[in-house]
């Protein structure tokens, strides 16, 4: 039998009391924070699972508190300045309607002319709309505008800008416009029949932008069959079974050719710098729209109006104002991405080319000076007829040769509200289609706005889910810890008591 000592006995109590006092200890602890361990030392399985759990929440914080509502604040302006851009094209949709009907005052024309040019002042600006300092139509290029803030005269491009068959369009030049007579003088000159005002139907291209730099017959290029970019000066066309040399034409000034009455060979192309048009010949433009061509011009432009787009936004270009210092664009794709869920990605921008043609602004260019030219030939006119009333004019040559000019105003007057009825009737069709752009992308805005909300309630229950989770895995119930608590106290006090009743007396007591 083993021998026990007093010794033992008092280390075997120390023991047992210190345990139950680290029992007690780890029990107060937990008590005061609620939470199942201190240090990873405690329970690694725990504290390992808690590390999981709170990297999953913390990552699913990111989501659901930063990355969605930035998202939602990004589609939501957006979606704001699609709609005023729907409104806006709606308004002068709604003038295209109003200025095709057959009958105009020249009130009408005024008043049709002045909205007009209030709202061609807008209809970019909307897409310089920014959500927290970065712009949202713009691409990866959230500090660029979309159009020009100010006139700048000093900044240069170079552009690449491409077009095809599908942009060929009817435009109509008119020649020999009266100019009233200021005098007797002028009035006795009359005007011959060959004098008359005189229309000329031509096919053209208008590029974005007019007033460009100097042009040379190589940069009008077409792209063949493989793909490749080919000189469009000097290659052939056919018309039936004869063959023909395309001739292109960069260098002649459009006042010259205005002045020479709009003349253009079949098998001529003229590019006018002034106002940024190409105007093909009648077979060259038969050929290549039965060829359906694709085609690509370069061109130089020096100093843009305010509210002009910007290049960059649009076409390949090269920003050459530093000519040490060129900065080249390359068009692209450039969609914004924003992490909203675990391995998922919502697009938030929309980007300007898909929902603004860059020739939007030349399309109201074309219905501003299509009625500024029936106003134009209303007031000469006007000013013929009320020629003839006075006194200077009253002789019968006079009134005979005021005629003549009233004739050829008239029929100048009849062109120009043709070709208005003709250019507003034509631009229903386009603002039709620039309008149905700008729905196309508010509907597609509109289901990633769905999807966004649709993964926003998902986070919302896995942010619930994971609390819980990390709850259950780190935390008690106080409740628990205080029944554990109570009858660890009692077994340490037990353990007090019994250790003083068993090392209160020895066997010298007995001795």
């Amino acid at each position: 039998m083993m021998r026990v000592t007093n010794s033992m006995i008092s280390r075997n109590s120390m023991t047992n009391m210190n345990k139950n006092k680290v029992n007690v200890d780890t029990l107060n602890t937990q008590m005061t924070t609620q939470k199942k361990i201190i240090r990873p030392s405690d329970d690694p399985i725990i504290a390992v699972r808690a590390l999981r759990l709170r990297s999953n929440l913390s990552e699913l914080n990111q989501y659901y508190e930063r990355n969605i509502p930035d998202a939602q604040s990004w589609l939501e302006v957006t979606e704001g300045a699609l709609e005023n851009m729907e409104k806006l094209l709606q308004e002068i949709y709604t003038k295209c309607v109003d200025g095709s009907t057959d009958v105009k005052t020249q009130e009408d024309r005024a008043a049709i002319l002045k909205d007009l040019q209030s709202l061609s002042k807008q209809i970019y600006s909307e897409g310089n709309t920014d959500c927290a300092g970065r712009s949202v139509f713009t691409g990866f290029k959230t500090n660029s505008q979309l159009t020009f803030l100010k006139e700048d005269a000093e900044i240069k491009y170079e552009i690449t800008e491409p077009f095809s068959y599908k942009d060929f369009e009817e435009k109509r030049y008119y020649s020999n416009l009266v100019t009233v007579p200021n005098s007797t003088q002028e009035v006795e000159v009359g005007v011959e029949l060959e004098d008359m005002p005189e229309e000329h139907v031509l096919t053209r291209v208008r590029l974005s932008y007019e007033d460009l730099e100097a042009l040379e017959q190589g940069d009008l290029q077409f792209i063949d069959e493989d793909g490749e970019k080919q000189q469009l000066h000097g290659s052939t066309y056919w018309v039936g079974n004869r063959r023909g040399q395309i001739s292109v034409t960069t260098t002649e000034s459009y006042d010259d050719w205005a002045a020479g009455g709009f003349q253009i060979g079949g098998g001529e192309v003229k590019v006018f710098k002034e106002t940024g048009e190409v105007v093909f010949g009648k077979d060259v433009a038969n050929y290549l729209s039965s060829q359906k061509a694709q085609f690509s011009i370069d061109y130089t432009k020096q100093g843009f109006d305010e509210g002009e787009v910007r290049p960059e936004h649009y076409f390949d270009c090269t920003n050459i104002t530093d000519e040490n210092n060129p900065i080249t664009y390359v068009k692209e794709n450039q969609e914004i991405k924003y992490t909203v869920s675990f391995n998922q990605d919502l697009i938030i921008n929309t980007q300007a080319c898909d929902v603004l043609d860059a020739s939007i602004g030349r399309d109201v260019d074309d219905l501003t000076n299509a009625v500024q030219a029936a106003i134009a030939a209303h007031d000469k006119l006007d000013k013929l007829e009320a020629m003839k009333t006075e006194q200077q004019y009253s002789s019968e040559e006079h009134q005979k040769k005021l005629d003549e000019w009233i004739e050829a105003a008239k029929k100048e007057a009849t062109y120009a509200d043709d070709n208005m009825q003709k250019v507003y009737a034509k631009g229903i069709t386009k603002f039709q289609d620039h309008m149905d752009r700008v729905k196309l992308a508010k509907t597609d805005l509109g289901s990633r706005e769905n999807r966004l909300k649709l993964t926003e309630n998902r986070m919302a229950n896995q942010q619930t889910s994971f609390e819980q989770l990390k709850s259950r895995n780190e935390d008690m119930e106080l409740s628990d810890i205080i029944i554990e608590y109570t009858a660890a106290y009692n077994a340490y006090q037990a353990s007090l008591q019994a250790s003083a009743k068993a090392n209160g007396q020895t066997l010298l007591n007995y001795l």
